[in-house]
């Protein structure tokens, strides 16, 4: 028998388990909430996993809440242009600075492992920007908590989809992004509640209780189990078999659906140590491969690059362009979007198994483009009348309405292609 064949045999039986496990799934209609062991592990997987992205959107979002508190401002001499630039990039230096170590703490030492790193890194950037007394220190802090919350991020995404089970796994990685906007949201409501105190304790408060759901990790990461799949690739299969008895089939050893997930674990952990025999230049060497490596990487940087950026970051400044220059007003504009956003980002994770991926790709960025042209226009005749305020309000208007399309662009579309 030729390898192409052989080849073709293993590939039409995993597409038999495949469609083996739908059917399975299909047949269960017991919802997760009447599973005790199941239940247990969503709501240990919370604040050990999906907080983590929450961590992420706090650490991101608080520096925009602290342009807008005065004391801030004052202590570091109101950075503007470059320096304000690079006090925020910081957090994004540090992440850049610890990818190529993640894999291999990830590989080696298990998602669980990864987590506790990252968060304990974390809480040594929140102290040290808590106690920072210069800008040195300052972006030297963010710069660690950038490094932290990669390995966390890594650990604590592939925890979740390694551990849930496939009838709630769309809706719950979906989740885990848009946690992000619960963490966003935190960060504006601390700020909010501070930026009128007479003291630096207004923003070394903020900066401190980065500490607490890094903390939680800490803590709720020891009563979830390690990724099934990262112990069948160290082989250590009983227990993998095990952990999906116990969660997927509520401890029923003779469950066909957990046998047929187990055998597809097997299958695809087999198939992936087969091709890292396969050369790198594979990637490059047909016009199939090169569109789907060009779209692979695009998706990542258009996703990074759709002006999520400039209102998560720039938000105060934005705003002091068309006029609205009073702190506790920018801070109630940040507080209500953050919440806006975590709306539609929990409407966009529900409607991800709903609609076409590449639908929902194309549509974002299309509403992007022309809100963020609609945009500019108004900022352009307010900068022209400083007096046109309702010039300004559409500036505002249009910043949550771009909102609403941005949870929509399907940043998973590469794994569908």
């Amino acid at each position: 028998m030729s390898k192409a064949i052989a080849g073709h045999d293993v590939a039409a039986t995993d597409v038999a388990k495949v469609s083996e496990i739908e059917h399975l799934l299909a047949q269960d209609t017991t919802p997760w909430y009447r599973k005790k062991n199941l239940r247990r592990l969503y709501f240990c997987l919370v604040p050990a996993a999906l907080g983590v992205e929450m961590t992420s959107g706090y650490d991101g979002s608080v520096l925009n809440g602290l342009q807008a508190v005065q004391p801030w401002e004052d202590y570091f001499n109101s950075p503007t242009g470059a320096l304000l630039g690079v006090m925020t990039a910081a957090f994004s230096i540090g992440a850049v600075i610890a990818v190529p170590f993640v894999p291999y703490v990830n590989d080696r030492f298990g998602r669980k492992a990864c987590v506790v790193l990252g968060s304990a890194i974390i809480s040594v950037g929140a102290i040290l920007q808590t106690a920072a007394v210069n800008i040195a220190m300052f972006l030297v802090a963010r710069i660690i908590l950038g490094m932290g919350i990669v390995y966390a991020i890594s650990g604590a995404s592939q925890l979740i989809a390694e551990l849930a089970y496939p009838k709630e796994r769309s809706v719950i990685t979906g989740l885990f992004n848009e946690s992000w906007y619960a963490g966003a949201i935190i960060a504006a409501g601390v700020t909010l509640g501070t930026y009128s105190w007479d003291s630096n304790w207004s923003w070394r408060l903020p900066s401190l209780l980065q500490l607490l759901p890094s903390t939680l990790q800490l803590i709720f990461i020891w009563f979830i189990p390690e990724s099934p799949r990262f112990l069948v690739s160290k082989d250590r299969h009983e227990e993998a078999l095990e952990i999906l008895i116990k969660y997927h089939a509520e401890g029923d050893r003779s469950s066909p659906f957990v046998a047929a997930e187990f055998h597809q674990i097997r299958e695809t952990i087999r198939m992936e140590i087969e091709g890292t025999k396969t050369p790198w230049k594979e990637l490059v060497s047909t016009n199939v491969n090169r569109r789907r490596v060009l779209i692979a990487a695009c998706v990542g940087l258009f996703s990074q690059w759709s002006g999520n950026g400039l209102v998560s970051y720039y938000l105060s400044k934005v705003l002091a362009s068309v006029g609205i220059t009073a702190k506790r007003t920018q801070n109630e504009i940040n507080l209500g979007l953050s919440c806006w956003n975590l709306v539609t980002g929990v409407t966009g994770a529900f409607l991800t198994h709903k609609l076409p991926r590449r639908r929902q790709y194309l549509t974002s960025y299309t509403g992007m483009t022309i809100m963020f042209a609609c945009w500019t226009a108004a900022s352009a005749v307010y900068a022209q009348d400083h007096t046109n305020n309702s010039a300004a309000k559409a500036v505002v208007a249009l910043i949550f309405i771009l909102r609403v399309l941005q949870p929509h662009d399907a940043t998973d579309i590469c794994l569908h292609l």
